[in-house]
């Protein structure tokens, strides 16, 4: 415990250091030494004032301003001049420990040094924020804004002093004052905006482009309860609420004065003129929050502006509170709040699917009122709305901000009062999507009805822009052959299940009695086709948009509006995120589309940062890559890292790779001990798969393999196991959804397999099977350095790009995988000998599904047995006949193993084979450790992030003077 010397004189005192620290990083030359005034004397540019709001400023303006910074070095000074020093950090830590409380003031315990210190770093990236955000202003650049639902970004402290080059001196300072930096760093709770692959990939780009210095925002919503926190009990996942921002996060800054209103329901109304106004309804308050995101060794920060929702004052019912019912006047604040209250709430109810759907029009709505505020501000007097796609880009990463496209014209016509020619126009060249699903099944489809009622003019925009598409594909493809050109309308219309426009029917019917409608049985295709997905059942499989596999049709067909369609029709770039990904999106997921717009369709392999992903949280094997490149410049430029190869077989270069790797291992065996209190050997092969917990991933894939090999081994002598297998720890993490009933069974039966293997005697360490609860980001940065093996086993096709696996064989960890997602191109730059191979490739799956719904398909006995075993109850009671049924069987919802565990399984058992065979030669496991490494060099978002740059936005890096 730790207690600081607080006094009048010493608080007089650290206030005077906190302020040269901030005025040192302002470019001020001189202070004033009395610690009651702080006098300016002589700022280093005329532009050196900070701004807290930005004011308009008229092109002539901007061009003096950019004759000052020439002329005079830049906003605010050269920031690089000042670098504090471990005095100033710690008094600047002190400052806030005592004027920025948010504990009590008796103690200096680690909570409050953790806040302390936060608050100590932001102070920096503030600066450096204001300063970027100034000069973009004032240069008027052109700006890309990323939309997602999903922000993923682990612990931000150790991220941001890596990043600014602080580290040394924020860890001395702290040792100054009684603490540990990494046990500060501790303190910190995971932020609870994201889930997945999806918003890990979205905070990687914030941090490249930063790094980059590509000009840009980020906006999502600000989940008070994120998605929820995981514990592992005897009955499996359970799951409670998350607590991160119980006593408020250091690193928000809250923007009282940006705020947007957002509308729901009411109804159109329609002036003499022609124009619409949306009117009545349901009315919230989006307020902004900003979170600054640091640059690698640049002044460079930018920003991700998160939405919370609140009540108007002037919505709140004051008459029904004063008279009592207290719960008519708050029901409209909590309907309010509870927008930003949960990632993905439950949609089984028809109060769930509207509550995602608010969250997604509130993300757009106050997104694009913000931007279009900024490029406004911009722009001066008159506003050129032509030049708009100049200056803006607009990315949609995946679905779920599909409502930009209709809120953008909306806005246009309806308040800015351009014509609908304008408005669409602007808005297909400013909207771009980022499509994250190969599964025709998993595009999101939202009920017209429910939209109907929820966004009323958005609605009637989409109907217009459905009529458009329209009118394309019958220019592009005629009236002649009908059943063709019906079986494209039904394809690639927007509305699915909907009445035609009378534009257009009358153009395919020359009777009159079917020149007003298109029947919907005319049109419709196959049940396969058609099969209901908007309706979730047991399994659970929506999480994300990742709808189940259906095959009963409905009775009759709902109305739905295609969100992928939208994107495509509505944007004017479309990229999948890998090679194989982007294939089968332009082969199968929108051929139509790509026959009809090829120009649209573009390839955005994904990537993570390397700084987060090995410099900061591998920094043993950081130090030796720098070492035998001879340079860390690696860090920006991932492609120094195949410089590796060539050293590869070095005697000396293994040893210092094992013994790095062997640190890491040390540092997971104790992370698991206080997690999951297991004991495990440092010296087994740690063989990892953490990522969410779903069906097409193949986590069961992965244990039923686990099963085998422990059956195996009760079926021999202790001699004879230890010839056999190679010792190995089996650790597995992720989310299930809350709803989805057979992911959780996986859990379940992960949990149950590894507290039989773990508690037998005559196993020891033979074999451990792990499952860590709540896995996040912070916990994935324990153990990827220190993972051997990783998994990446989903069925081939299904997996749009993976970014864990870039991660894994950036820290030198080996792979077992199919080809499938990034794992094609991960193994054609690790090598074919350092990847382990094994499953049915993506352009076999649909015949292999044939061949088993025909009854033809014959199971490998030792799937069979391992099944049998299963069902033995060796596990313990729980009974597992749902779960090993959905393995069996020709067809039916549920059944007839639709993700192919029992086809794939004999040859992954025989390729873990050859992994015990290939780790008994460390020699040989080491050199494929150091070319795994060496063969990420791609896998660097911001390889990813150039690509968008040039590719998609059309943006340039603008570097501060």
């Amino acid at each position: 415990m730790a207690t600081l010397p607080f006094s009048a004189t010493s608080a007089q005192s650290m206030s005077f250091s906190h302020s040269k620290f901030i005025l040192g990083f302002m470019g001020f030359d001189r202070i004033t030494h009395n610690p009651e005034m702080f006098l300016i004397r002589t700022p280093r540019s005329s532009y050196s004032r900070r701004k807290f709001s930005v004011k308009n400023v008229a092109s002539n303006q901007k061009q003096k301003l950019k004759d000052s910074v020439k002329q005079e070095g830049g906003i605010a000074g050269d920031l690089g001049t000042f670098i504090p020093d471990s005095a100033s950090i710690a008094s600047s830590i002190k400052y806030h420990a005592e004027f920025t409380p948010s504990f009590s003031t008796e103690q200096f315990e680690l909570p409050k040094a953790y806040f302390a210190t936060a608050e100590s770093v932001r102070d920096t990236l503030i600066i450096n924020w204001n300063a970027t955000y100034d000069y973009y202003e004032m240069m008027n650049v052109k700006q890309a804004y990323y939309l997602s639902m999903e922000y993923l970004q682990g612990r931000a402290l150790l991220n941001a002093i890596g990043n600014l080059e602080l580290s040394g001196a924020y860890a001395e300072a702290l040792r100054k004052l009684g603490h540990d930096l990494e046990d500060v760093a501790r303190q910190e709770p995971d932020a609870a905006l994201g889930n997945g692959g999806l918003g890990r990939l979205a905070s990687c780009f914030l941090d490249s482009l930063a790094t980059l210095n590509y000009p840009a925002w980020g906006y999502g919503l600000r989940y008070k309860y994120g998605l929820f926190k995981q514990h592992i009990t005897k009955d499996g996942q359970e799951e409670v609420a998350e607590s991160w921002l119980e006593m408020g996060s250091p690193w928000e800054i809250v923007r009282n004065d940006v705020s947007y209103p957002v509308k729901f329901y009411g109804e159109v109304t329609s002036g003499a003129d022609g124009s619409k106004q949306w009117v009545g309804g349901e009315n919230v308050v989006a307020l902004a929050y900003d979170v600054p995101i640091p640059g690698y060794k640049t002044k460079t920060t930018i920003n991700l502006r998160l939405w919370s929702t609140k009540l108007a004052p002037e919505e709140f019912d004051l008459r029904a509170f004063n008279a009592g019912d207290h719960a008519k006047a708050y029901a409209a604040m909590k309907n309010a709040e509870k927008i930003c209250y949960i990632l993905y709430p439950g949609d089984e109810s028809l109060e769930g699917k509207t509550l995602r759907l608010k969250q997604q029009y509130t993300l757009c709505s106050a997104s694009l009122q913000d931007i279009i505020a900024h490029f406004e501000r911009r722009s001066g007097e008159p506003v050129k709305w032509e030049n708009f796609p100049e200056k803006v880009a607009v990315q949609m990463n995946d679905t779920h901000p599909t409502l930009c496209i209709p809120e953008l014209i909306r806005i246009l016509m309806d308040v800015k009062g351009l014509s609908w020619k304008k408005a669409w126009d602007i808005t297909r060249r400013t909207v771009a999507y980022t499509n994250h699903t190969v599964l025709p099944e998993a595009l999101e489809k939202w009920s017209l009805e429910l939209m109907q009622e929820l966004l009323p003019r958005h609605v009637e925009i989409i109907r217009r822009i459905d009529e458009e598409l329209v009118h394309t594909i019958i220019a592009e493809y005629g009236t002649e052959d009908l059943d063709m050109l019906k079986q494209k309308l039904k394809q690639m219309r927007i509305l699915d299940n909907v009445e035609l426009p009378d534009s257009v029917a009358e153009l395919l019917f020359k009777s009159e009695e079917n020149s007003a409608v298109v029947p919907a049985d005319e049109i419709e295709s196959s049940v396969e086709e058609n099969k209901p997905t908007a309706e979730e059942d047991e399994s659970g499989l929506d999480t994300e948009n990742e709808k189940g596999v259906t095959v009963d049709e409905a009775p009759k067909l709902p109305k739905v509006v295609r969100m992928a369609n939208l994107c495509v029709a509505g944007g004017y770039a479309v990229n999948g995120v890998a090679e194989i990904h982007s294939e089968i999106v332009k082969s199968e997921v929108f051929n139509e589309f790509y026959k009809l717009w090829p120009e649209k369709f573009q390839n955005k392999t994904n990537g993570v940062t390397p700084r987060r992903w090995i410099r900061f949280c591998n920094p043993d094997l950081s130090k030796i890559i720098t070492k035998w490149i001879g340079t860390e410049d690696w860090v920006v430029d991932t492609e120094k890292l195949v410089t590796l190869r060539k050293f590869a077989d070095n005697e000396e270069l293994q040893s210092e790779w094992k013994e790095a790797k062997r640190r890491n291992k040390i540092k997971v065996a104790s992370f698991l001990k206080e997690k999951t209190g297991y004991f495990v050997d440092p010296d087994a092969m740690f063989d990892v798969q953490v990522k969410r917990i779903h069906e097409y991933k193949r986590q069961l894939l992965n244990i039923m393999g686990i099963v085998y090999r422990y059956k195996k081994m009760k079926e021999m002598s202790l001699e004879e196991r230890k010839i056999k297998f190679v010792p190995r720890v089996c650790i597995f993490g992720g989310k299930a959804f809350a709803t989805y009933v057979q992911a959780k069974r996986i859990v379940k039966f992960i949990t149950d397999v590894g507290a039989t293997v773990n508690h037998d005697p005559e196993i020891g360490d033979l074999l451990k099977v792990i499952f860590v609860p709540d896995y996040n980001v912070s916990v994935a940065e324990v153990l990827i350095p220190g993972s051997e093996l990783s998994q990446h086993i989903s069925t081939a096709g299904m997996e749009a790009s993976g970014t864990s696996n870039m991660k894994f064989a950036m820290n030198g960890c080996i792979q077992i995988g199919t080809l499938d997602g990034a794992n094609v191109e991960i193994r054609q730059e690790v090598g074919e000998d350092n990847f382990f191979l094994f499953g049915a490739q993506a352009h076999e799956i649909a015949g292999l599904r044939k061949e088993r719904s025909e009854g033809k398909f014959v199971p490998d006995p030792r799937f069979e047995e391992v099944k049998a075993f299963v069902r033995s109850g060796v596990f313990g009671p729980y009974n597992y006949e749902e779960l090993m049924g959905s393995l069996e069987g020709n067809e039916g919802y549920g059944r007839a193993d639709y993700f192919l565990v029992g086809k794939d399984f004999p040859s992954y058992i025989e390729c873990q084979e050859k992994v015990d065979e290939a780790y008994r030669d460390q020699k040989r496991w080491t050199k494929m450790s150091i070319l795994n490494t060496a063969g990420s060099f791609k896998f660097s978002s911001d390889r990813t992030i150039h690509e968008y740059a040039r590719d998609i936005w059309g943006i340039e890096p603008v570097v501060l003077p």
